[in-house]
């Protein structure tokens, strides 16, 4: 297998650990460890680690290795904050937009769809609500407070792994969006944006409430494994 499918193998595997909190924060652990536990050599692991480390799940530090980070839930709602205004922002130059509709097409076809043709993935759903976010900003036409929501999205997507683990997240989740698109296609900014705020506010108190649930659970789990 090639270095760059080894690093992505090495990845995938401790993502879906930290994400199913096999690893809490706090744990320590070397590359040499993590590597015996993969059958892996130190170099694919430590490219996946540091991959890691810029998407915020570890630290590494001189002669004590990596730990787990723990989870800040004040700055990540501080980030929703700053998410929400942007998000706002975009539905006003949206607004503006003669090509409107156009530009709100392919959200459209995702989201405003009959029951019976939702997704039912959780992954997927979680990739599609990311990629709904982003692309509305996007679709504002100012590319500067894209990047600076795409920023914003990047710190978080670290507290919102576990949001679409409740399966009922994802039919509200469709309901939510279908109902803004449609306030926009009316052009009906007011409502937009409180549908928006209201959905990003839910969704923030939804993820802080099952990360804490499942820390909890994860960390009896977590004595046992060690006693």
């Amino acid at each position: 297998m090639a270095p760059t499918s080894l690093a992505n193998t090495a990845y995938d595997k401790l993502r879906q650990a930290l994400d199913n909190f096999h690893y809490i924060p706090g744990d320590r652990f070397s590359e040499s460890e993590v590597g015996a536990q993969l059958g892996m050599s130190r170099t694919p692991v430590r490219e996946a680690l540091m991959r890691l480390q810029r998407e915020g799940y570890i630290s590494v530090t001189p002669k004590m290795g990596w730990v787990v980070n723990s989870i800040d839930f004040a700055v990540f709602e501080q980030l929703y904050d700053v998410r929400a205004v942007l998000e706002c922002a975009a539905v006003d130059l949206l607004l503006l937009a003669p090509d409107l509709e156009q530009r709100l097409s392919a959200l459209c076809a995702l989201w405003c769809v009959p029951p019976q043709n939702r997704l039912t993935d959780p992954q997927a759903v979680s990739r599609m609500d990311e990629r709904f976010h982003i692309d509305l900003v996007e679709a504002s036409g100012n590319q500067e407070m894209a990047r600076i929501h795409r920023d914003i999205t990047d710190r978080i997507r670290i507290v919102r792994r576990l949001e679409f683990t409740r399966c009922y997240r994802i039919d509200v989740t469709y309901d939510e969006h279908s109902r803004i698109l449609h306030a926009l296609l009316q052009h009906d900014g007011l409502q937009a944006k409180v549908l928006l705020q209201k959905h990003i506010c839910v969704s923030r108190d939804e993820v802080k409430n099952i990360t804490l649930h499942t820390l909890q659970n994860a960390k009896p789990k977590k004595a046992g494994t060690t006693a």
